[in-house]
């Protein structure tokens, strides 16, 4: 595992308050060939509630029937179906009978109504009784509003994180345009997953065929960055969004779940430095990256100094930011107006979400002359402007694309998108992958 910290400035002036952004960057390894997999554990949620008639569930039950056959023998399986109530159509374990699961599969039919909260408390026992301790993966597939038990989102994050804290990493997939987007993504968050989207059957099958990819391809579990400020530093800003809780000893941690082989994991910070009177090196913080290694379930701890030299203010003037690190703000900044855009948009906000979008379009264009990851900010470009000029027309669409294009990019930015485009004037793929 390869961890390195980029400042965007390295030296501050002497007595004058000053930021220092900081790039951490995470590459997971690539196992060797010869190496054998580890059995993975995939327990799927899936709402069978009245509303997933008219080609939705069927188009979800050819995508688990195709990624049954993808799955080993030894891996193990679960699927717990829900309307109103809660089923275990296969009970998780190995999958040594793929008949039996495919039967199981294809004999799901549309009920009632969606009592979600059933669906994922009892998708995190099956999770939990067939993982031990390598963890599980659970993917939540529904196309509506949870109307039935438990339906406030911050409650159900909060399942979510506990169901993570044991082991069970939890995704979702919201299908359609009627979903709860605002419900579905603190799921993810709670279960530091991704929050996806599919408005189509094909879609949908695609995005689960991504997941047990990713699945299939983990070499870390349970990874976190804590972000420990060193005297004078007081603040600290943690972009993205991630699921973060603060220590008693003021230190940050940040959970960024799974890694999969070969993937590079972006997280950027900014630290706030008061005036110091003192010339020389000086640590500023202290980053802590923590992980689990998938094959043999060893926690590893790689420990980074965030350290600043200290010079004349006449001497600090002629300094040269960092543009890599300076361009990951500005597309990070781009990622946060998706999210404040949707959240307008759910509010009926429209004005709101296009003046946002606009904004941060208009931002990122300024950094396109010296950004040197230019071809990705003006992807990133063309994508807000689609945001804003269908705002108008189609709302519901606008609100939930831009969500989860937030959630992947901030989440998983370094992971191949496997959506066809489904971002207005996007490429088809995610350009971040690029570089």
């Amino acid at each position: 595992m390869h961890v390195s910290a980029h400042l965007d400035l390295d030296v501050v002036p002497l007595d004058q308050e000053d930021e220092v952004t900081v790039l951490v960057q995470v590459t997971a390894p690539k196992p060797k060939p010869s190496a054998l997999r580890q059995p993975a554990t995939l327990q799927i949620v899936l709402d069978r509630s009245g509303s997933m008639a008219g080609g939705r569930l069927e188009g979800a039950q050819r995508a688990l029937l195709a990624l049954v056959d993808r799955l080993d023998a030894a891996d193990n399986f679960g699927l717990v179906s829900f309307d109103d109530t809660a089923q275990v159509d296969v009970p998780a374990g190995p999958l040594t009978d793929k008949r039996a699961a495919k039967h199981a599969i294809a004999a799901l039919r549309p009920g009632n109504s969606t009592d979600l909260s059933s669906g994922l408390l009892r998708g995190i026992h099956e999770a939990h009784r067939a993982a031990s301790d390598r963890g599980a993966t659970l993917l939540l597939i529904s196309d509506g509003h949870a109307n039935v038990g438990v339906t406030d989102p911050g409650r159900l994050g909060q399942i979510a994180m506990a169901a993570h804290r044991q082991g069970v990493a939890t995704t979702t997939l919201g299908y359609g345009l009627d979903y709860d987007e605002e419900l579905m993504a603190a799921i993810a968050d709670g279960g530091t997953g991704s929050a996806l989207h599919a408005q189509d059957p094909d879609t949908a099958g695609q995005l689960i065929a991504a997941e047990v990819d990713g699945l299939l391809a983990k070499v870390t579990q349970a990874a976190s960055l804590t972000i420990t400020p060193r005297h004078p530093v007081t603040s600290v800003l943690l972009y993205g969004g991630l699921p973060s809780s603060r220590l008693p000893n003021g230190a940050i941690m940040a959970e960024l779940g799974d890694l999969y082989a070969g993937e590079t994991r972006k997280t950027l910070l900014r630290l706030l430095v008061p005036g110091i009177s003192q010339f020389g090196m000086l640590t500023i913080a202290e980053l802590v990256f923590t992980y689990v290694e998938a094959e043999t379930l060893t926690t590893y701890t790689v420990t980074v100094p965030v350290t600043i030299n200290v010079v004349p203010g006449e001497e600090a003037a002629g300094r040269v930011p960092d543009l890599t690190v300076r361009a990951e703000r500005l597309f990070q900044e781009a990622q946060d107006a998706k999210r404040q855009a949707s959240e307008a948009l759910l509010k009926g906000d429209i004005a709101g979400a296009e003046e946002v979008l606009k904004a941060a379009g208009d931002e990122l264009e300024k950094g396109l002359a010296w950004a040197p990851n230019g071809a990705e900010l003006a992807a990133e470009v063309r994508e807000l402007r689609g945001y804003a000029r269908d705002s108008y027309m189609d709302r519901k669409r606008v609100s939930k694309e831009a969500l989860a294009s937030w959630h992947r990019r901030t989440r998983k930015r370094g992971r191949p998108s496997p959506e066809p485009g489904n971002s207005p004037d996007a490429p088809s793929s995610d350009p971040s992958d690029q570089g």
